[in-house]
């Protein structure tokens, strides 16, 4: 106490210890097991990586997020009466840890049943709309199908002139055969226009880059569902920590004013670093990106790595919005060295492209680009000095001092792998080709293809997926196929086998060169699953079957070298570990099927990727 009536007051805080969640269960789910429940929360249990997982402590907030997850995950695999009865949170008699118990009611499995149009307005066609269904009967209900045919609709209905057309889903529900028929109702909507977009909370980032993410602009006829798939399209861009869009009425009854309220995030990154190789030696690393360069929404990046034997440096750039429309313009350019640790020449590579990509479908993309480059194969001695008149295949090459390419190519892309929350199931189609010839002195045409699927079986416990790749390059006007142009497999397309370690290799040199080939086939099979281990140290297993091959020269010079086709194959078993820097693979691999000269390898540890 002091004078004039005058206090200290000292608060004595004990925190004690974060109160994490020790376990999550669920009673009364049949479908789904708790392990796969449990991936779908954002709530996770604490384990040995609790120092790594942040999401293990106890937010009541999180609690009704988990619950509407868990909502959307049923409806989206026909579980159309699912409900949450109740959540029981319990907190230890030690007051260290909570227990969470969902008590979930999931009902019955749906699937569509009749699926038609009908017309409410003079002017529309129903049949015509029909067309543009691609929902199946029989098919697993999913009100995002039915979201995306509407929309669908709907654009049609913009195409053709019709504004204000809206198409309203009723549903009838059979019970008897668990079934849901659709009817797609088209009638006119109310007359309301969007009489302004007002953005608010962008700093850095341009209006533009926000105002392109709608497909409307002031005057345009107002539609909810555009309006919130444009808020969808603004938080997928990763500028922003939270982007709410709202409407409210505006100067007039039939008047609209959007509401874009977004807070910003960092969208950059800059990273160096130091390394150490036995096949690539002392060298250092400098990393830049941005993805929301200048506020414009463009991205950029380089890199480059001063490692003694393998050097290299590149840069990208890409506007995804070129002359204000869904087009994506980007160039990169990249420089290599290499050298002979693990073979008996270096190199040096430069290239440079350039290239538009835009949509063709609603799942397809096609991407045309101009390339050019150049390569040079030097410091190779088979003992001549390589002399005009030697037979050796590398020499060949080398003689020709450095080679430029130039030329056009293309790519078309065909992805149906189920986008947002659990990808279950998917095709993926990919076809391009490569043709120089455009000046320059190589003159190919380069062909790659894949097709691969996925599907999740087991009550979505194990994923089975399966991939066939291949390519071939075909030399013209007289001239033969490079080092820098054929094929070679690593180890993410031919797991069981080294990098360069399979294919036409030269068998009179000491590192016996892998050479590649014009031709490659590959197949792989994989098929993941949970080890038991809890849900919150991310590791499962997987077992793998690869076979494959590479194969075919234009011209050996009279080099021995077996470039005729021999399949090869691997099996092996996984681990996979989902971590801060990614999702880590370590592969444990036999090989089968080999050729003598080839190079296996047991062990690899890999940043696992999709196909």
């Amino acid at each position: 106490r002091r004078s004039e009536n005058r206090v200290d007051l000292v608060f004595e805080i004990s925190e004690s210890r974060v109160v994490e969640v020790e376990r999550i269960g669920f009673v009364g789910n049949r479908a789904f097991s708790d392990r796969r429940l449990r991936r779908v929360l954002g709530t996770k249990q604490a384990g040995l990586l609790r120092a790594i997982i942040k999401r293990d402590t106890f937010i009541a907030d999180r609690i009704e997020f988990d619950k509407q997850v868990l909502r959307d995950f049923y409806l989206s695999r026909g579980y159309i009466d699912f409900r949450v009865l109740s959540v029981n949170s319990e907190i230890a008699r030690s007051r260290d840890a909570f227990f969470v118990t969902f008590n979930v009611q999931e009902g019955q499995k749906f699937r569509f049943g009749e699926i038609t149009t009908s017309s409410d307005l003079e002017e529309v066609d129903a049949e015509e709309f029909q067309k543009a269904i691609k929902i199946r009967p029989g098919g697993v209900y999913t009100p995002t199908l039915v979201e995306t045919t509407i929309a669908r609709m709907e654009r049609l209905a913009i195409r053709k002139g019709l504004n204000f057309v809206r198409v309203e889903p009723q549903i009838t529900r059979n019970d008897r055969d668990l079934t849901l028929d659709v009817e797609f109702v088209l009638s006119r909507g109310p007359r309301v226009f969007v009489e302004r977009i007002d953005i608010e909370g962008n700093a850095t980032t341009l209006d533009r880059v926000v105002r392109r993410q709608f497909k409307v602009v002031e005057g345009d006829p107002f539609n909810p569902r555009e309006i919130r798939e444009a808020a969808e399209r603004i938080r997928a861009l990763g500028f922003f920590k939270n982007a709410d869009v709202t409407a409210r009425e505006g100067s007039a009854p039939d008047r609209v004013v959007v509401d874009v309220n977004v807070d910003e995030q960092p969208t950059g990154s800059l990273n160096f670093g130091a390394s150490y190789g036995t096949d690539n030696g002392l060298g250092f690393t400098v990393g830049f990106s941005e993805k929301n360069f200048l506020g414009r929404g463009q991205s950029l990046s380089f890199s480059l790595n001063t490692a003694s034997e393998n050097a290299s440096a590149g840069f990208s750039f890409a506007e995804p919005a070129f002359l204000g429309r869904d087009v994506e313009f980007h160039f990169s350019g990249s420089y290599a060295t290499t050298k002979g640790f693990n073979s008996s020449f270096d190199t040096r590579r430069v290239n440079f492209s350039t290239g538009l990509e835009f949509p063709v479908s609603e799942n397809g993309r096609l991407e045309v680009h101009y390339f050019a480059g150049s390569d040079k194969i030097f410091n190779f001695d088979d003992g001549s000095n390589c002399v005009p008149s030697t037979s050796h295949i590398l020499c060949a090459e080398q003689n020709e001092g450095n080679v430029i390419s130039s030329g056009i190519g293309y790519r078309y892309s065909f992805d149906t792998r189920r986008k947002g929350l659990n990808p279950n199931a998917g095709i993926v189609f990919r076809f391009g080709q490569d043709i120089a010839g455009l000046g320059g002195d190589s003159k190919y045409i380069k062909t790659t293809a894949l097709v691969g699927a996925e599907t999740k079986v087991l009550s979505e416990e194990v994923t089975l997926r399966a991939v066939f790749e291949g390519g071939a390059v075909n030399s013209f006007g007289g001239t033969n196929s490079r080092l820098n142009n054929r094929f070679f497999l690593n180890g993410s397309k031919m797991r069981g086998f080294e990098s360069f370690g399979l294919g036409p290799r030269v068998g009179d040199t000491i590192t016996g060169d892998a050479l590649g080939g014009n031709y490659f086939a590959v197949a792989r099979f994989d098929a993941e699953f949970p080890l038991g281990l809890p849900e919150e140290y991310g590791i499962t297993g997987g077992v793998f079957l690869d076979v494959g091959s590479v194969w075919g020269l234009d011209n050996k010079f009279g080099t021995t070298v077996d470039d005729t086709l021999h399949w090869r194959s691997a099996v092996g078993f996984s681990i996979l570990w989902t971590t801060g820097i990614g999702p880590l693979r370590f592969n444990f691999s036999k090989a089968l099927q080999k050729e003598t000269y080839d190079r296996d390898r047991s062990f690899e540890l890999t940043i696992q990727t999709r196909f």
